[in-house]
């Protein structure tokens, strides 16, 4: 793999496909919109279609009873400050991975395949604002990992990792 190298491969449906690029600057200003996330690391890009559960009581529903979720949605969750963060599977019906973002968009932890309906909690740590679930196994196939930063309007943008205005 040479600097000039560029691999795209698409996942899931035509409709809101998750596309990872092997190379600098996915997304741009135009596509920073709350129902879509993009993150980037090293040597790769993931954009995903999300809803966002930003008050109690669509954080406290998650993603729980649903039977199926498309390889190119999530769900991002937001608290309005940084805090420890936790989660638990129980009347969740599909496994799931859990990124963990502190303030400034950053991936702290990965909660790797957490598996439905089971009761221990799933800790991202101290610090957390946001959190995107997609589904189990994806973080590993797309490469995410600690360090990637993500891109959304739900992180102050004075101190994002990846502001929406940068390219």
């Amino acid at each position: 793999m040479g600097s000039g190298f560029t691999f795209k491969r698409v996942i899931g449906a035509l409709s809101g496909a998750v596309l990872f690029a092997f190379s600098a600057g996915a997304g741009s200003a135009e596509t920073c919109r709350d129902d879509t996330v993009h993150l980037r690391g090293p040597g790769g890009a993931a954009a995903f279609h999300v809803e966002v559960a930003d008050t109690d009581a669509l954080r406290a529903q998650g993603l729980m009873h649903r039977e199926s979720l498309a390889s190119s949605a999530g769900m991002l969750f937001v608290y309005p400050s940084p805090r420890p963060v936790g989660f638990w599977m129980k009347n969740t019906l599909i496994p799931l991975d859990m990124i963990f973002m502190d303030a400034t968009g950053t991936v702290q932890r990965i909660g790797h395949e957490a598996q439905p309906h089971d009761e221990r909690p799933v800790m991202g740590g101290d610090g957390i604002q946001t959190v995107l679930e997609i589904n189990g196994g994806l973080a590993r196939r797309i490469g995410i990992a600690e360090g990637w930063e993500m891109r959304h309007p739900a992180v102050d943008q004075a101190v994002a990792g990846w502001p929406c205005a940068a390219d």
